[in-house]
C-alpha cells in the first residue's frame, strides 16, 4: 500500500504575463502607442516587412544596396519600437533625442546605399566624413541592440573593439587604426554586413514573418490540447504535457523566453496543482521551452547562420537535428517522469482532458508546417519560397479556421510583428557581425585556435570541455545568434582541426550557446518559469539544468560519433547510437533525480551516472561496459522492488 504525505496546492495570484515578458525579455520592453499613431507604426511596420520579402524573393539588387537598406530599416523601426529604459511609459511620446538618434543612424546606413557603387569603386581613399558617417552608423546600431538585446553583447563587442584600437593593429597611429577599423567594419562586408545580417536580411525574417502568421491561426492552443489529450492521464501528466507541448511549438517559435511564458501560464500552474513544485515546475516548462531553439524545422536563428557558414543547404540542417532534438526532449521527459514517480503523483482527471474526436477536425492547422516540412525537405525551392508559400498557407487555414478567423486587419498584424521580431535578431547580427569581423581583422582567431589545441594536446574531449565552457560563459550575456558566430569563429575550428566534422563542430557550439538559456547565473528561461510559478529564481535554474541533462549530453555524443547527425552513417548505426544515447541519458537521469524503480542509494547513483556517461564515448568497450553498469542497477532496484514493494512517496 502506498503512503503519500503531500502539501495541499498553494492559491497562485493571476500572473502579469506582460510584467514577466517585459522583466526577462528585452523585446517585449516597447513603446506605447495607441489611436492613430498606433496604426501609423503598425503599417511602418507592416510596409517593412513587405519590403523585406519583396528583396529576398524578387529583386536582384546589387548586396550592399540589399544589406544597407535593411539594417537602415533595422535602425529606424528599432528606435520606433524601444525606448531608452525601461519603466513606465508615456503614451504615443517619443523624445526628441530619440528622433536624432533615428535619423542620424537610419542616414548613415541609407548614404552607403546610395552611394554603394561609388564606395566600392573608391577602394580604401576614404574621407573623413565618410569615417565620421561610420561610427555615426556603428554607435546608433549598438543603442538599438542595447534596448532590444540588452548591454552585455555590447561589452563583449566593446572588448574587442579595444583590443583592436590599442594593440591588436599594426598602424603606427591611432587615427590610422580608426580609420581602418570603420573601413573594415562599416564598409566592407566582413563586419556589420558580413553573414549575420545577410543571412538575417534573406532567411530569418522570412521565417519570423511566418511565426507571426502561424500564431494568428490558433495552432498553440492546438498544441497544447493535444499534448494534454496524448499524455495527460499518466503519472504527472501536465508536465509530460508541457514537454510535449513545447515540443510541438518549437517548430514554430525559437525563443526560449516567450515559449516558456506562452506555455508556462497555463502548464506551470497545473502542474502546482498536480504536486510539483513551484520550483520543478517552472524549470520543467523552461527546459522543455529551451530545446525550441533546436527542434526543426525552424530551429533558432542560429541554425540559418549554420547552413550559411557551413556551406550546406538549410534541409541538411534541419535533417541532422531531427534525432538530437528528440534525444533531448526524450531525456526531458524521462526526467519528468522519474521525478513523478518518486513523489507518487497522478495524471489530469477525465474532465480535465481533451477530447480526442474535436481535436482531429482541428489537425488542418498543421497544414502550414507540413507543407513547410514538404518543401524544405523535397529541395525543390529555396528555403524563402519555401518559407512564403508556408505563410500563404497559414493565411488560407486562418481563413477557414471559424473560431479564429484571419482578417486583412489581423494580416497587417501578423506583417508588423513579424518586423517588430526581426529588430532584436538583426540588431545582434550585427553586432556579432562587428565582433567576427574585430576577431578576423585582428587575427585572434588564430591566436585562440592555437592556444586551446595546444592546452588540449591530442585529446578531443579536453578541446570539447573547453570549448563548452566558453560557449556558456559567453551565452549568459550573449544572444543564442550572436554567442554562435564568436564560437563559429574562434572555437568551432579548434574542434574541426582536432578531428570533428565540420557540421558537428558547428553542432557543438550551436547546442551549448542554447542552454545558457538555463544555465545560472543568467538563466532568463528559467527566471521567466520562476515568475510565473512564484518560484525561488536561482533554485529554479538549477532544477531546470538537472532536468536539461542531455543537452549536455547529446552535443558530446554527435561530437564523437557523428551517426547521430545521421552523417555518413548507416541504418545500424543510427539506430545502435540511439539505443547506447537512451541508456546513457535513462543512467544519468536516474542518477540525478535518485529514482528509477525505487529510491537510489548513492552507490547505485553512482553507478548509473558512471554507465551513463560511459555510453557518451563510442566504441564498443565502453558501450558494452556502459550498458552493463545501468543494467546491473536496474536488475538492482527491480529485485529490491520485488523483495519490499511497499513504497513511501515524498516531496523533495
Amino acid at each position: 500500500m502506498a503512503i503519500f504525505r503531500k502539501k495541499e496546492p498553494e492559491v497562485q495570484e493571476p500572473m502579469d504575463l506582460d510584467s514577466v515578458m517585459k522583466k526577462y525579455d528585452r523585446e517585449s520592453n516597447t513603446r506605447i502607442w495607441e489611436g492613430a499613431p498606433k496604426i501609423a507604426v503598425t503599417c511602418v511596420l507592416a510596409l517593412f516587412s513587405l519590403f523585406c520579402l519583396y528583396v529576398t524573393l524578387f529583386a536582384n539588387w546589387l548586396e550592399e544596396w540589399r544589406l544597407t537598406s535593411f539594417v537602415a530599416g533595422i535602425v529606424l523601426l528599432g528606435y520606433l519600437v524601444y525606448p531608452a529604459k525601461k519603466g513606465v511609459q508615456r503614451v504615443n511620446y517619443i523624445p526628441w533625442y530619440d528622433l536624432v538618434l533615428m535619423i542620424a543612424g537610419t542616414g548613415s546606413f541609407l548614404y552607403f546605399t546610395f552611394n554603394a557603387v561609388d564606395i566600392i569603386q573608391q577602394g580604401t581613399r576614404f574621407e573623413w566624413y565618410q569615417i565620421v558617417l561610420g561610427i555615426v552608423g556603428i554607435a546608433c546600431l549598438a543603442e538599438v541592440c542595447r534596448r532590444s538585446v540588452g548591454l552585455p553583447i555590447l561589452v563583449v563587442a566593446g572588448c574587442f573593439l579595444v583590443y583592436a584600437l590599442i594593440w591588436g593593429l599594426s598602424n603606427p597611429t591611432f587615427s590610422g587604426r580608426l580609420n581602418y577599423a570603420v573601413r573594415y567594419l562599416f564598409y566592407s562586408k566582413e563586419g556589420i554586413l558580413s553573414t549575420p545580417i545577410n543571412v538575417c536580411s534573406k532567411y530569418i525574417i522570412v521565417f519570423i514573418i511566418f511565426s507571426a502568421f502561424l500564431e494568428r491561426t490558433g495552432i498553440a492552443d492546438l498544441f497544447m490540447d493535444l499534448a494534454n489529450a496524448l499524455v495527460g492521464r499518466f503519472s504527472g501528466g501536465p508536465a509530460k504535457a508541457a514537454v510535449v507541448c513545447s515540443a510541438f511549438e518549437g517548430m514554430v517559435s525559437g525563443s526560449s523566453v516567450a515559449n516558456t511564458v506562452g506555455s508556462g501560464s497555463v502548464t506551470i500552474p497545473l502542474m502546482k496543482k498536480t504536486g510539483y513544485s513551484p520550483e520543478f515546475a517552472a524549470a520543467a516548462e523552461a527546459s522543455a521551452s529551451t530545446g525550441g531553439q533546436i527542434m526543426p524545422p525552424i530551429l533558432g536563428a542560429a541554425a540559418f547562420l549554420m547552413a550559411d557558414y557551413v556551406g550546406v543547404p538549410y534541409s541538411k540542417i534541419v535533417k541532422c537535428a531531427i534525432l538530437p532534438a528528440i534525444l533531448y526532449f526524450g531525456g526531458v521527459f524521462i526526467s519528468v517522469h522519474l521525478e513523478a514517480k518518486k513523489l507518487g503523483l497522478k495524471g489530469l482527471s477525465r474532465e480535465q482532458i481533451p477530447m480526442m474526436k474535436p481535436l482531429l477536425k482541428k489537425l488542418y492547422l498543421l497544414l502550414p508546417l507540413v507543407v513547410l516540412f514538404y518543401l524544405i525537405g523535397s529541395s525543390r525551392s529555396s528555403i524563402q519560397y519555401a518559407a512564403a508559400i508556408a505563410i500563404l498557407t497559414a493565411i488560407a487555414v486562418g481563413l477557414l479556421n471559424k473560431d479564429n478567423r484571419i482578417t486583412p486587419k489581423r494580416i497587417a498584424e501578423a506583417l508588423a510583428a513579424g518586423a517588430q521580431g526581426t529588430i532584436s535578431v538583426a540588431a545582434a547580427c550585427g553586432i556579432a557581425g562587428i565582433i567576427a569581423g574585430t576577431i578576423t581583422m585582428t587575427g585572434l582567431a588564430n591566436m585562440v585556435v592555437n592556444l586551446i589545441v595546444t592546452l588540449a594536446g591530442n585529446q578531443v574531449i579536453i578541446a570539447l570541455l573547453l570549448t563548452m565552457v566558453c560557449c556558456i560563459i559567453l551565452g549568459m550575456g550573449v544572444p543564442t545568434t550572436a554567442n554562435y558566430c564568436i564560437m563559429a569563429a574562434t572555437c568551432a575550428p579548434i574542434l574541426i582541426r582536432m578531428g570533428v566534422p565540420t557540421i558537428a563542430a558547428h553542432f557543438f557550439v550551436f547546442y551549448f550557446g542554447i542552454v545558457a538559456d538555463l544555465t545560472p547565473p543568467v538563466a532568463l528561461a528559467a527566471y521567466a518559469g520562476a515568475a510565473i510559478g512564484q518560484a525561488n529564481p536561482m533554485k529554479t535554474a538549477f532544477t531546470a539544468t538537472k532536468l536539461a541533462i542531455a543537452a549536455f549530453i547529446v552535443p558530446y555524443i554527435f561530437a564523437l560519433n557523428p551517426a547521430l547527425l545521421l552523417i555518413d552513417t548507416t541504418a545500424w548505426e543510427v539506430i545502435s547510437i540511439c539505443v547506447t544515447s537512451v541508456v546513457g541519458i535513462v543512467g544519468v537521469s536516474a542518477a540525478l533525480e535518485g529514482w528509477l524503480v525505487r529510491t537510489m542509494p548513492w552507490y547505485q547513483r553512482l553507478v548509473s551516472a558512471v554507465g551513463g556517461l560511459l555510453l557518451i564515448y563510442p566504441g564498443t568497450a565502453t558501450d558494452l561496459v556502459g550498458i552493463a553498469l545501468v543494467g546491473a542497477v536496474v536488475l538492482l532496484q527491480a529485485a529490491e522492488q520485488k523483495r519490499n514493494p511497499r513504497r513511501i512517496y515524498a516531496e523533495d
